[in-house]
């Protein structure tokens, strides 16, 4: 009987622990999201200490200004750190953090292409990618010790949780997200910078420019982590239609940027 109720809670909790994403994928999480959360304020204050904060105002007061546009319809505030790095790259943690290098920021033609950016890397939050992840990696190993590690990150259970949060590449460890989290997170974050006035049309010609960046070379961090190739601006073109129209409704209702 013992056996047949822990079989019967072991059911449901695997069960509650499906959840449908933003694009209505199916997933599984099964972390709380607070939990999640603080392991994403963890992580954020880490970088902090160690990596150099810029102190250029027009840097940082390009990605706030469009980090706050991107985030506008989104629950709770959002911190924007501007790190000095040359790496393109930027990144967004659960507990509503977001983090973009100056290498980024210098690559980038235009504010919609930042946008274009940014809008992703919150998509992956929105989406609860790292807790899909972190939930997939609890059920197989040592999830708990792995999540007290956070504080550890040149640990190897530290890198990662690192890795599992999506910003493993600043320790040496890469791992990317899925195609299906990629893709979710390309959809999510061109129709976040179009709701909030970016023009979509620029998420295209941002992938098209991180290539061109790499070519001939290492692959750039960012695609390394990130990959871009013809099937995801395919599939960005192919969903274009709607994100301009969100993007005509935003110009219609005042929502203009200017961030630049």
């Amino acid at each position: 009987m013992m056996k047949k109720n822990v079989l019967v809670w072991i059911g449901s909790s695997l069960l509650s622990a499906c959840i449908t994403s933003p694009t209505g994928r199916s997933q599984f999480v099964f972390m709380p999201d607070a939990q999640v959360n603080q392991m994403g304020l963890d992580a954020f204050d880490t970088l902090k200490k160690e990596k150099k904060i810029s102190n250029n105002s027009q840097y940082n007061q390009l990605a706030s200004c469009i980090s706050k546009a991107i985030v506008s319809e989104q629950a709770g505030s959002w911190e924007v750190v501007v790190f000095e790095d040359k790496t393109p790259n930027a990144f967004a943690l659960p507990g509503n953090k977001i983090g973009v290098h100056t290498g980024m920021l210098i690559l980038v033609d235009n504010q919609d292409q930042l946008a274009a950016v940014i809008g992703h890397e919150v998509g992956h939050v929105l989406a609860k990618h790292s807790n899909e992840r972190a939930s997939q990696e609890m059920a197989v190993s040592q999830g708990m010790a792995m999540i007290q590690a956070i504080g550890s990150p040149q640990s190897a259970l530290g890198q990662t949780a690192f890795g599992l949060l999506g910003v493993g590449a600043e320790y040496g460890v890469l791992m990317p997200y899925s195609r299906i989290q990629e893709s979710e997170a390309d959809i999510i974050g061109v129709d976040l910078m179009a709701k909030a006035g970016f023009d979509p049309r620029q998420s295209i010609g941002l992938w098209q420019k991180m290539e061109q960046a790499s070519q001939g070379q290492q692959p750039i961090e960012f695609l390394s982590t990130h990959p871009a190739n013809a099937t995801r601006i395919q599939s960005l073109e192919q969903h274009m239609p709607q994100a301009i129209a969100l993007y005509e409704q935003a110009k219609a209702s005042g929502k203009k940027p200017q961030c630049n």
